[in-house]
Protein backbone atom coordinates (compact mmCIF):
# COMPACT_ATOMS: atom_id res chain seq x y z
CA UNK A 1 0.00 0.00 0.00
CA UNK A 2 1.43 3.52 -0.66
CA UNK A 3 0.87 6.52 1.57
CA UNK A 4 -0.11 9.93 -0.16
CA UNK A 5 3.03 11.31 -0.22
CA UNK A 6 3.89 8.31 -2.49
CA UNK A 7 0.63 8.32 -4.64
CA UNK A 8 1.46 11.95 -4.75
CA UNK A 9 5.31 11.48 -6.11
CA UNK A 10 3.66 8.56 -8.33
CA UNK A 11 1.37 11.04 -10.35
CA UNK A 12 3.68 13.73 -10.26
CA UNK A 13 6.38 11.60 -12.37
CA UNK A 14 3.76 10.15 -14.79
CA UNK A 15 2.68 14.33 -15.37
CA UNK A 16 6.35 15.17 -15.56
CA UNK A 17 6.66 12.79 -17.87
CA UNK A 18 3.39 13.73 -20.17
CA UNK A 19 4.13 17.46 -20.78
CA UNK A 20 2.70 18.95 -23.46
CA UNK A 21 5.76 19.77 -26.19
CA UNK A 22 3.72 19.84 -29.03
CA UNK A 23 3.03 23.12 -31.47
CA UNK A 24 2.51 25.55 -31.71
CA UNK A 25 3.82 26.68 -28.50
CA UNK A 26 1.59 29.60 -27.96
CA UNK A 27 -1.30 26.75 -27.34
CA UNK A 28 0.80 24.31 -25.50
CA UNK A 29 3.41 26.68 -23.37
CA UNK A 30 0.20 28.01 -20.96
CA UNK A 31 -0.80 24.42 -20.64
CA UNK A 32 2.83 23.53 -19.29
CA UNK A 33 2.53 26.52 -17.35
CA UNK A 34 -0.74 26.19 -15.03
CA UNK A 35 0.18 22.25 -14.83
CA UNK A 36 2.91 23.39 -13.56
CA UNK A 37 2.39 26.27 -10.79
CA UNK A 38 1.71 23.47 -8.55
CA UNK A 39 -2.03 22.65 -6.41
CA UNK A 40 -2.66 19.80 -3.88
CA UNK A 41 -3.41 17.26 -6.85
CA UNK A 42 -6.18 16.33 -4.69
CA UNK A 43 -8.79 14.84 -7.23
CA UNK A 44 -5.79 12.79 -9.24
CA UNK A 45 -4.78 11.71 -6.04
CA UNK A 46 -7.73 10.44 -4.48
CA UNK A 47 -8.29 8.70 -7.87
CA UNK A 48 -5.58 6.49 -7.41
CA UNK A 49 -6.48 6.18 -3.40
CA UNK A 50 -10.10 4.83 -4.67
CA UNK A 51 -8.13 2.71 -7.17
CA UNK A 52 -6.41 1.07 -4.09
CA UNK A 53 -8.59 0.44 -2.11
CA UNK A 54 -9.43 -2.20 -4.43
CA UNK A 55 -6.12 -3.02 -5.66
CA UNK A 56 -2.82 -2.13 -5.05
CA UNK A 57 -1.51 -1.45 -8.88
CA UNK A 58 -2.59 1.64 -8.98
CA UNK A 59 0.01 2.49 -12.17
CA UNK A 60 -2.87 1.26 -14.36
CA UNK A 61 -4.80 4.37 -13.10
CA UNK A 62 -2.30 6.93 -13.87
CA UNK A 63 -3.74 8.05 -17.55
CA UNK A 64 -7.26 8.56 -15.88
CA UNK A 65 -5.61 10.58 -12.94
CA UNK A 66 -3.98 12.83 -15.54
CA UNK A 67 -7.19 12.94 -17.25
CA UNK A 68 -9.08 14.62 -14.04
CA UNK A 69 -6.43 17.02 -13.45
CA UNK A 70 -6.27 18.42 -16.94
CA UNK A 71 -9.96 18.70 -16.85
CA UNK A 72 -9.24 20.45 -13.55
CA UNK A 73 -7.14 22.42 -14.67
CA UNK A 74 -8.77 23.82 -17.41
CA UNK A 75 -12.28 24.72 -15.76
CA UNK A 76 -9.93 26.97 -13.19
CA UNK A 77 -8.39 28.52 -16.48
CA UNK A 78 -11.70 29.32 -17.67
CA UNK A 79 -13.11 30.32 -14.38
CA UNK A 80 -10.10 32.59 -13.64
CA UNK A 81 -11.07 34.86 -17.07
CA UNK A 82 -15.19 34.61 -15.84
CA UNK A 83 -13.96 35.73 -12.12
CA UNK A 84 -10.97 38.48 -13.82
CA UNK A 85 -8.91 36.92 -10.96
CA UNK A 86 -5.12 38.05 -10.73
CA UNK A 87 -4.18 35.55 -8.98
CA UNK A 88 -4.34 31.45 -8.83
CA UNK A 89 -1.96 29.36 -6.50
CA UNK A 90 -0.16 32.84 -5.39
CA UNK A 91 0.95 32.60 -9.27
CA UNK A 92 -0.26 34.99 -12.59
CA UNK A 93 -3.39 33.61 -14.08
CA UNK A 94 -2.91 32.53 -17.60
CA UNK A 95 -5.14 35.38 -18.73
CA UNK A 96 -2.74 37.75 -17.34
CA UNK A 97 0.61 36.07 -18.31
CA UNK A 98 -0.39 35.76 -21.84
CA UNK A 99 -4.17 37.12 -22.90
CA UNK A 100 -7.64 36.16 -22.83
CA UNK A 101 -8.28 34.55 -25.96
CA UNK A 102 -4.94 32.26 -25.46
CA UNK A 103 -6.27 31.25 -22.27
CA UNK A 104 -9.26 30.16 -23.73
CA UNK A 105 -7.92 28.20 -26.42
CA UNK A 106 -5.50 26.39 -23.99
CA UNK A 107 -8.42 25.56 -21.74
CA UNK A 108 -10.35 24.28 -24.80
CA UNK A 109 -7.30 22.03 -25.72
CA UNK A 110 -6.82 20.79 -22.44
CA UNK A 111 -10.33 19.71 -22.05
CA UNK A 112 -9.99 17.43 -24.99
CA UNK A 113 -6.52 15.63 -23.67
CA UNK A 114 -8.09 14.91 -20.75
CA UNK A 115 -10.36 12.91 -22.82
CA UNK A 116 -7.39 11.43 -24.90
CA UNK A 117 -6.20 10.36 -21.56
CA UNK A 118 -9.10 8.62 -20.28
CA UNK A 119 -9.41 6.93 -23.76
CA UNK A 120 -6.46 4.62 -22.06
CA UNK A 121 -8.23 2.75 -19.92
CA UNK A 122 -9.38 -0.68 -20.41
CA UNK A 123 -12.02 -0.71 -23.04
CA UNK A 124 -14.35 -3.04 -21.02
CA UNK A 125 -14.25 -0.27 -18.31
CA UNK A 126 -14.57 3.02 -20.93
CA UNK A 127 -17.95 3.17 -21.24
CA UNK A 128 -18.86 3.66 -17.87
CA UNK A 129 -15.69 5.86 -17.20
CA UNK A 130 -16.68 8.17 -20.07
CA UNK A 131 -20.66 8.22 -18.52
CA UNK A 132 -19.14 9.28 -15.58
CA UNK A 133 -16.73 11.86 -17.12
CA UNK A 134 -19.40 13.18 -19.30
CA UNK A 135 -21.80 13.71 -16.28
CA UNK A 136 -19.31 15.58 -13.57
CA UNK A 137 -18.18 17.86 -16.78
CA UNK A 138 -21.42 18.84 -17.23
CA UNK A 139 -22.50 19.16 -13.90
CA UNK A 140 -19.24 21.07 -13.18
CA UNK A 141 -20.61 23.31 -16.02
CA UNK A 142 -24.00 23.91 -14.78
CA UNK A 143 -22.73 24.46 -11.17
CA UNK A 144 -20.90 26.99 -12.55
CA UNK A 145 -23.87 29.02 -14.09
CA UNK A 146 -25.99 28.42 -10.93
CA UNK A 147 -22.56 30.25 -9.74
CA UNK A 148 -23.02 33.02 -11.93
CA UNK A 149 -26.58 33.18 -11.57
CA UNK A 150 -26.71 33.60 -8.17
CA UNK A 151 -24.79 37.18 -8.20
CA UNK A 152 -27.82 38.92 -9.69
CA UNK A 153 -30.63 37.23 -8.24
CA UNK A 154 -31.61 38.84 -4.08
CA UNK A 155 -32.52 35.68 -2.80
CA UNK A 156 -30.80 32.18 -2.57
CA UNK A 157 -31.40 29.33 -0.13
CA UNK A 158 -28.78 27.65 1.63
CA UNK A 159 -29.63 24.60 0.07
CA UNK A 160 -29.28 25.89 -2.98
CA UNK A 161 -25.68 27.07 -2.45
CA UNK A 162 -25.14 23.63 -0.92
CA UNK A 163 -26.27 22.09 -4.81
CA UNK A 164 -24.47 24.75 -6.23
CA UNK A 165 -20.80 23.70 -5.13
CA UNK A 166 -21.95 19.83 -5.36
CA UNK A 167 -21.86 20.52 -9.00
CA UNK A 168 -19.63 22.85 -9.21
CA UNK A 169 -16.99 21.48 -7.43
CA UNK A 170 -17.80 18.61 -5.67
CA UNK A 171 -18.93 16.39 -8.45
CA UNK A 172 -15.43 16.30 -10.15
CA UNK A 173 -13.81 14.76 -6.93
CA UNK A 174 -16.98 12.24 -6.17
CA UNK A 175 -16.89 11.24 -10.26
CA UNK A 176 -12.94 11.17 -10.32
CA UNK A 177 -12.97 8.64 -7.08
CA UNK A 178 -15.98 6.21 -8.68
CA UNK A 179 -13.38 6.10 -12.15
CA UNK A 180 -10.49 4.98 -9.68
CA UNK A 181 -12.46 2.41 -7.18
CA UNK A 182 -13.86 1.01 -11.18
CA UNK A 183 -10.46 0.44 -12.48
CA UNK A 184 -9.21 -1.09 -9.38
CA UNK A 185 -11.82 -3.97 -9.70
CA UNK A 186 -14.70 -2.68 -7.40
CA UNK A 187 -18.40 -3.40 -7.99
CA UNK A 188 -20.99 -0.88 -9.32
CA UNK A 189 -22.26 -1.03 -5.76
CA UNK A 190 -18.74 -0.48 -3.95
CA UNK A 191 -17.97 2.58 -6.65
CA UNK A 192 -20.75 4.10 -5.90
CA UNK A 193 -20.18 4.41 -1.87
CA UNK A 194 -16.79 5.91 -2.70
CA UNK A 195 -18.67 8.52 -5.33
CA UNK A 196 -20.97 9.32 -1.94
CA UNK A 197 -17.32 9.64 0.07
CA UNK A 198 -15.97 11.54 -2.89
CA UNK A 199 -19.46 14.07 -2.66
CA UNK A 200 -19.66 14.41 0.95
CA UNK A 201 -16.18 15.56 0.83
CA UNK A 202 -15.79 17.92 -1.95
CA UNK A 203 -18.81 19.87 -0.68
CA UNK A 204 -16.86 20.09 3.35
CA UNK A 205 -13.38 20.99 1.08
CA UNK A 206 -15.94 23.68 -0.58
CA UNK A 207 -17.10 24.94 2.91
CA UNK A 208 -13.44 24.94 4.34
CA UNK A 209 -12.43 26.86 1.02
CA UNK A 210 -15.29 29.51 1.60
CA UNK A 211 -13.83 30.29 5.38
CA UNK A 212 -10.44 30.20 4.10
CA UNK A 213 -11.75 33.17 1.61
CA UNK A 214 -12.84 35.45 4.22
CA UNK A 215 -10.43 34.59 7.35
CA UNK A 216 -7.39 32.36 5.80
CA UNK A 217 -4.16 33.52 6.01
CA UNK A 218 -3.09 35.08 2.55
CA UNK A 219 0.29 34.45 2.69
CA UNK A 220 -0.84 30.54 2.28
CA UNK A 221 -4.11 30.71 0.89
CA UNK A 222 -2.53 31.76 -2.18
CA UNK A 223 -5.18 33.96 -3.00
CA UNK A 224 -6.58 37.37 -2.21
CA UNK A 225 -8.65 36.96 1.27
CA UNK A 226 -11.75 38.19 0.52
CA UNK A 227 -12.07 37.94 -2.99
CA UNK A 228 -15.59 36.36 -2.28
CA UNK A 229 -16.67 39.08 -0.85
CA UNK A 230 -15.32 41.66 -3.15
CA UNK A 231 -17.33 39.82 -5.84
CA UNK A 232 -20.74 39.73 -4.03
CA UNK A 233 -20.79 36.03 -3.70
CA UNK A 234 -23.79 34.68 -1.82
CA UNK A 235 -21.24 32.08 -0.15
CA UNK A 236 -22.47 29.75 2.81
CA UNK A 237 -20.92 32.36 5.07
CA UNK A 238 -23.39 35.15 3.75
CA UNK A 239 -26.59 33.27 3.70
CA UNK A 240 -26.04 31.88 7.20
CA UNK A 241 -25.27 35.53 8.28
CA UNK A 242 -28.65 36.61 5.93
CA UNK A 243 -30.53 33.97 7.97
CA UNK A 244 -29.41 34.73 11.54
CA UNK A 245 -28.65 38.48 11.60
CA UNK A 246 -31.24 40.98 12.88
CA UNK A 247 -33.22 43.02 10.27
CA UNK A 248 -31.23 45.76 10.48
CA UNK A 249 -27.94 43.91 10.24
CA UNK A 250 -29.67 41.84 7.25
CA UNK A 251 -30.54 45.31 5.14
CA UNK A 252 -26.75 46.43 5.99
CA UNK A 253 -25.43 43.15 4.35
CA UNK A 254 -27.71 43.63 1.50
CA UNK A 255 -26.27 46.99 1.08
CA UNK A 256 -22.67 45.83 1.24
CA UNK A 257 -22.83 43.01 -1.31
CA UNK A 258 -24.31 45.47 -3.86
CA UNK A 259 -21.71 48.13 -3.63
CA UNK A 260 -18.53 48.43 -5.63
CA UNK A 261 -16.34 50.74 -3.40
CA UNK A 262 -13.16 52.13 -4.03
CA UNK A 263 -11.80 50.94 -0.78
CA UNK A 264 -12.36 47.53 -1.25
CA UNK A 265 -10.39 46.56 1.89
CA UNK A 266 -12.61 48.68 3.92
CA UNK A 267 -15.93 46.65 2.33
CA UNK A 268 -14.38 43.18 3.22
CA UNK A 269 -13.61 44.28 6.86
CA UNK A 270 -17.41 45.50 7.42
CA UNK A 271 -18.50 42.11 6.27
CA UNK A 272 -16.13 40.21 8.04
CA UNK A 273 -17.31 41.81 11.08
CA UNK A 274 -20.99 40.78 10.40
CA UNK A 275 -19.84 37.24 10.16
CA UNK A 276 -18.12 37.15 13.35
CA UNK A 277 -20.99 38.94 15.53
CA UNK A 278 -22.97 35.65 14.31
CA UNK A 279 -20.10 33.28 14.72
CA UNK A 280 -20.32 32.65 11.53
CA UNK A 281 -17.00 30.73 11.35
CA UNK A 282 -18.02 28.31 13.61
CA UNK A 283 -21.34 27.69 12.19
CA UNK A 284 -19.83 26.92 8.65
CA UNK A 285 -17.02 24.61 10.55
CA UNK A 286 -20.18 22.54 12.00
CA UNK A 287 -21.94 22.33 8.69
CA UNK A 288 -18.26 21.36 7.33
CA UNK A 289 -18.18 18.69 9.77
CA UNK A 290 -21.49 16.68 9.24
CA UNK A 291 -20.71 16.53 5.71
CA UNK A 292 -17.27 14.94 7.21
CA UNK A 293 -19.21 12.35 9.36
CA UNK A 294 -21.62 11.21 6.17
CA UNK A 295 -18.40 10.50 4.07
CA UNK A 296 -17.01 8.65 6.74
CA UNK A 297 -20.19 6.80 7.04
CA UNK A 298 -19.93 5.57 3.25
CA UNK A 299 -16.59 4.52 3.29
CA UNK A 300 -17.28 2.46 6.68
CA UNK A 301 -20.10 0.77 4.20
CA UNK A 302 -17.22 -0.42 1.91
CA UNK A 303 -16.43 -4.56 3.21
CA UNK A 304 -12.67 -3.79 2.47
CA UNK A 305 -9.96 -3.94 5.50
CA UNK A 306 -9.83 -1.20 7.46
CA UNK A 307 -6.53 -0.70 6.82
CA UNK A 308 -7.06 -0.20 3.34
CA UNK A 309 -9.06 2.76 4.14
CA UNK A 310 -6.26 4.92 6.75
CA UNK A 311 -5.08 6.95 4.40
CA UNK A 312 -7.99 8.20 2.74
CA UNK A 313 -9.34 9.37 6.22
CA UNK A 314 -6.01 10.90 6.64
CA UNK A 315 -6.26 12.86 3.47
CA UNK A 316 -9.83 13.96 4.00
CA UNK A 317 -8.94 15.17 7.59
CA UNK A 318 -6.39 17.09 5.88
CA UNK A 319 -8.34 18.92 3.39
CA UNK A 320 -10.77 19.96 5.59
CA UNK A 321 -7.91 21.16 8.27
CA UNK A 322 -6.00 22.54 5.78
CA UNK A 323 -4.41 26.24 5.31
CA UNK A 324 -4.60 26.59 1.72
Amino acid sequence: MKNTAELRELFLNYLAQNSFDDEPQGLYAPVNYILDIGGKRMRPVMLLMACQLFDENVEKALPAALAVEIFHNFTLLHDDIMDDAPLRRGKTTVHEKYDTNTAILSGDVMMIHAYQYLAKASPQLLPDLLRIMNQLAIGVCEGQQYDMDFETVETVSIPEYLKMIELKTSVLLAGSMQMGALIGGASAKDAEQVYEFGRNVGIAFQLQDDILDTFGDPEKFGKRVGGDIVQNKKTFLVLKTLELATAEDRQNLHQLLQTAPADEAAKIEQVRTLFKKYKIRQQAGKKMNAYLDTAFHHLDLLEIPEARKVELRNLAHYLINREV
